[in-house]
């Protein structure tokens, strides 16, 4: 009976001593908490480059994806032989602020010189509407697949 009684004593005094006397008085405000994150000041970086997918307004080529699309079939040299191969041509480039392409590259390549054509094409386009996070201009990361009839 000694020994449960003095454990008992530790737990009691244990526990009234680790206790945090001030506690937490108010609750988190959620609304506070996203004005600290808004107020925040941004450091924004003029060269970063940024993915398409976190954009509040995303980049387009004038007349949308289907006048891109178009643009990209009437640029684009086929040979004169009946299509034989196909495949798609997977590609990212940078728009930047400006509108205009840079850093083309192809991921995925169906051989014959279709990379390179489809470079060459995309080099031509005019310039795109840049993308925009908070107001401002920036360069944008976008990918693109094209089906290709060789």
């Amino acid at each position: 009976m000694k020994k449960f009684s003095i454990l008992i004593l530790i737990f009691i005094t244990q526990t009234t001593l680790c206790q945090n006397k001030e506690g937490k008085k108010t609750r988190d405000n959620l609304k506070d908490n996203l004005k600290n994150y808004e107020e925040e000041e941004i450091i924004f970086d003029e060269n970063h480059v940024y993915n398409s997918a976190g954009l509040e307004i995303l980049p387009s080529f004038p007349g949308g994806k289907v006048k891109l699309y178009q643009f990209i079939d009437d640029n684009y040299k086929k040979s004169n032989k009946k299509p034989t191969h196909q495949g798609k041509l997977f590609a990212t480039f940078i728009i930047e602020k400006d509108g205009s392409l840079s850093d083309i590259k192809v991921l995925r390549d169906i051989g014959f010189g279709t990379g390179k054509e489809l470079i060459r094409v995309l080099k031509l386009s005019p310039k795109w509407k840049p993308g925009k996070q908070k107001g401002k201009e920036v360069r944008t990361l976008y990918s693109i697949v094209i089906p290709v009839q060789i």
